[in-house]
């Protein structure tokens, strides 16, 4: 359980000094499958019991980075009055890691029943917000259409795609301009960690975040898929079985909230991509921020609130 304490909250090196006094609090959570029972992360920025709007709650991507990219979203808090929840998935950051368990434990299904579990833990599961970046859009978006939740009133995908296949059609198209060393360092994938890494970050500075140097809770995120900081169990599992072939397109029609979709101009999510989302989901507004690429969160930190916020409200 989380010890709720009054914090100045500082939240990434974009804005320096851009720091405000609020109610913060960490902790754990219990989250129990088949029998066992591990640990979700969790920190709550703002004031969850005195609200006057309804909770966001942030998905992080991956499978299996971590919150701290996504902590502009606590900017909300000040701007909007909404208050922000950010968590560790399981298998990834401060929450629980299980190395050992078998490809079969990954699925979709785990991490719905993970936010379930996080919402019944706070009381806030008749009615929340959900912001889902890339992965997490994935989580969200499934979530929504697997368990019809009552208490959802908006879903934000934030840099998503709703079929794998055009995520590497994309990933594809992007890469042919670049020199052949970083397409086969990229190819070479988690067989060649360093040339993998190594290529990763030239590509990243065109089209996963724009901002030179990186943040450095963007570069703590990416980190944690490098075998000799992170741990890449969550991904490889998740990558090589459930979202190999993955797509949800033919089911986006049984979306029913407000959705909210946005992408960078220079985004690995590009408009051909989220292009399903805003054609088959009957509530949908798509943004699209020029500036950015796949952060614009970071990139374009205080027009991406104002559209987040003012969309949530």
């Amino acid at each position: 359980m989380g010890t709720e304490t009054a914090a100045n909250w500082h939240v990434g090196s974009v804005n320096p000094g851009y720091t405000y006094k609020m109610s913060v609090s960490e902790g754990t959570i219990p989250f129990t499958v088949a029998g066992e029972t591990y640990q979700t992360w969790y920190k709550v920025v703002g004031d969850l019991k005195n609200r006057k709007h309804r909770p966001l709650i942030t998905l992080h991507g991956g499978p299996g980075l971590v919150h701290d990219y996504m902590t502009p979203f606590a900017d909300l808090v000040a701007s909007h009055n909404i208050p922000v929840i950010l968590y560790d998935q399981l298998g990834s950051g401060k929450s629980t890691h299980l190395r050992d368990k078998p490809e079969s434990f990954w699925t979709i299904d785990l991490f719905v029943d993970e936010l379930v579990n996080l919402l019944q833990h706070f009381g806030i599961e008749d009615d929340f917000d959900l912001v889902g970046h890339s992965w997490g859009g994935i989580l969200g978006v499934e979530f929504e259409i697997r368990r019809q939740p009552q208490g959802l009133k908006h879903l934000v995908l934030a840099d998503s795609l709703p079929s794998m296949a055009l995520w590497n059609q994309s990933n594809m198209q992007l890469l042919q301009p670049f020199p052949q060393e970083i397409k086969e360092g990229i190819r070479a994938g988690f067989s060649d960690p360093d040339r993998y890494q190594k290529a990763l970050l030239v590509y990243r500075a065109e089209h996963g975040c724009r901002i030179k140097p990186f943040p450095a809770e963007y570069l703590h995120t990416v980190d944690q898929l490098r075998p000799d900081i992170g741990d890449i169990t969550v991904s490889k599992a998740m990558f090589s079985g459930p979202l190999k072939e993955w797509t949800v397109i033919d089911q986006l029609h049984q979306v029913r909230v407000p959705t909210l979709i946005y992408n960078g101009r220079y985004d690995i999510s590009q408009d051909f991509v989220c292009a399903p989302f805003f054609q088959r989901i009957p509530k949908a507004k798509w943004v699209t921020f020029e500036k950015s690429s796949h952060l614009p969160q970071w990139e374009e930190r205080e027009r991406v609130m104002k559209v987040v916020g003012d969309f949530l409200q």
